[in-house]
């Protein structure tokens, strides 16, 4: 009987799991809402445009029913990596900043010895 692996419950699969809810509220309801009118006039409507009224219909009801929008949601992500984005450029920003201010600070209490070259150029080339 030892012999016997032990498994471990799988309580959610990825086809399983529910995604996170990014509508609420007002949003929520409207989808709701508008996805109940725009059924209902595709239906009325008949017809190949009444089909994709009907399709947004539902695909808006859906919406509204889970709470979950798949675009939203892409949105919601790019905007994020936006704000990483500028915080990284920002970051760049200061640090070449603070380079500068070395730079210039290391060339006031530098020293130049030998000819300078602007103020009286080689002439022989």
């Amino acid at each position: 009987m030892s012999d016997i692996p032990v498994v471990e419950r799988i309580d959610t699969t990825p086809f399983q799991s529910h995604p996170k809810q990014n509508v609420h509220g007002m949003e929520r309801a409207g989808s709701l809402a508008g996805g109940i009118l725009m059924v209902g006039k595709g239906l009325r409507r008949g017809g190949f445009f009444g089909l994709i009224e009907l399709a947004i219909g539902g695909a808006v009801l859906a919406r509204g029913i889970t709470g979950y929008c798949g675009a939203k949601n892409l949105i919601e992500k790019s905007r994020d990596q936006m704000t990483q984005a500028r915080s990284r450029i920002e970051r760049a920003g200061a640090e070449l900043g603070q380079l500068k201010t070395k730079a210039e600070a290391a060339t006031e209490t530098a020293t130049v010895t030998g000819n300078d070259s602007v103020k009286s150029p080689v002439s022989d080339i």
